[in-house]
């Protein structure tokens, strides 16, 4: 006997009606489509433009966009070969956006660049809480502009969609990086601060140590928190033109009404980001508090080979974890779709005649459902009511003959009569379409 084949752990199947996944319930398809359809609405109000980028991508681009010492090169990456060519599945979708960017030479296109993104992403991690083998992420990007007003233009849209679905209770912690040569001086002195404090630091801390300290920063371990109280600040390393971006980010900022706190210790986890980072959190969501991060990074063009840089800054967010954010609040999902019309069919004949009906009805612009098993009355009235149908139309061999057939409106229980011949009109005007 064999085995039932199952879905991958850390990957879930999105069911018209939701399921039950690791003893939570699992959002269905009509709730996903619910939650891109108001993502998108925001970033259109905010003029950014879709874009789309394969799931499939060439390993370097992922290496080196993001970094060879990052977890997510070295430990997260799906990835495999074939025919002499490496593959990734995408673990995040920043670098593809600007591989799409420069390939596509978009900066001839004039001005600012401002995409936005919904899809799957894929990370080799432990699966948790709001945390998959396969995720989803929607986010921004404002390609070919330096200037700080990209910076909180970027923020702002990130806020308006958590604020569009009521998650008020965040914080938005940022910071500046500063420039190319900001960085390698402050690992420097980060790494002269925790030499004398190794025995201190976990097996994974004393791993950062050496190939990027900035990483010991997001540590949750309470001891090594506790060091931090006394390490350098990365503002004290940023230059005079990062600092004045800073400045004028947060003016931006304060100017739109958006409260902020700056964070010293605040990095981000991938190479490519200079001057702000900045990250929305939650108390909602337990441990793993992130909602969404993003920051400016003017350096990855030239990391995947450009030779001039190219000004960017953007965000990333989990669609997972704004499931749980808005769930933590009571939000109410719209109710499933349901036909206007179900087509209630007695016999072979009524049968060709409800398949051939329906199809003209829905031309008509209306959902119609119909029996495709040639069932009993009592099995057809129980699905229609179950579907949440406005309308009945029973056929059967009688109605056919006599040219009309009666018409229950399920939600009063009224009934009448109604010419066959007439039926469409007389539900194209009574149903709204799409109820």
């Amino acid at each position: 006997m064999s085995s039932r084949l199952k879905n991958i752990t850390g990957t879930f199947d999105i069911l018209p009606a939701g399921a039950s996944r690791e003893g939570v319930h699992a959002q269905g398809a009509a709730e996903w489509r619910y939650i891109e359809h108001r993502i998108r609405s925001i970033f259109e109000r905010f003029q950014f433009e879709e874009i789309r980028t394969p799931i499939l991508e060439p390993t370097e681009l992922i290496a080196r966009g993001i970094g060879q010492l990052t977890d997510i090169v070295s430990k997260e990456m799906f990835a495999f070969e074939r025919e002499d060519t490496q593959y990734v599945l995408r673990p995040e979708l920043t670098a593809p956006v600007m591989r799409a960017y420069l390939q596509h030479r978009m900066d001839q296109l004039g001005g600012a660049q401002k995409l936005f993104y919904i899809g799957p992403c894929f990370r080799a991690e432990r699966p948790q809480k709001g945390r998959y083998r396969q995720f989803h992420q929607f986010g921004a990007e404002v390609i070919g502009v330096e200037a700080p007003m990209a910076d909180a233009e970027t923020i702002a849209v990130m806020m308006a969609i958590y604020h569009d679905f009521g998650v008020t209770n965040q914080r938005l912690r940022i910071n500046s990086l500063g420039d190319a040569a900001s960085r390698p001086r402050y690992r420097d002195a980060l790494r002269a601060y925790f030499e004398p404090f190794k025995a201190d630091l976990t097996e994974t801390s004393l791993a950062r140590l050496d190939k990027n300290p900035m990483r010991i920063l997001d540590t949750k371990n309470e001891k090594e928190r506790r060091l931090l109280d006394g390490a350098p600040r990365l503002v004290d390393f940023i230059d005079s033109e990062s600092q004045e971006h800073y400045e004028a980010v947060k003016a931006y900022l304060a100017d739109a009404g958006v409260a902020y706190i700056e964070d010293p210790f605040l990095v981000r986890g991938l190479d490519y980001y200079t001057r702000t980072a900045f990250e929305l959190e939650s108390d909602e969501l337990g441990a793993q508090s992130a909602l969404a991060g993003g920051g400016r990074y003017d350096l990855l063009a030239r990391e995947i080979g450009e030779e001039v840089g190219v000004p960017a800054v953007g965000f990333a967010a989990g669609i997972e974890r704004l499931f749980l954010a808005i769930e933590a609040l009571g939000h109410a999902f719209p109710e499933r779709s349901h036909p206007d019309v179900a087509l209630v069919a007695l016999g072979e004949a009524a049968g060709r005649w409800a398949f051939i009906q329906a199809l003209a009805l829905r031309a008509s612009g209306l959902a119609v459902s119909v029996d495709l098993q040639g069932r009993s009355m009592k099995a057809q009235m129980r699905d229609a009511n179950r579907s949440g149908a406005r309308y009945v139309v029973i056929v059967g061999d009688t109605e056919l003959a006599q040219r009309a057939a009666p018409v229950k409106h399920m939600a009063t229980g009224n009934q009448e009569s109604v010419a066959i011949d007439a039926l469409a009109p007389y539900l194209t005007s009574h149903a709204p379409q799409g109820a």
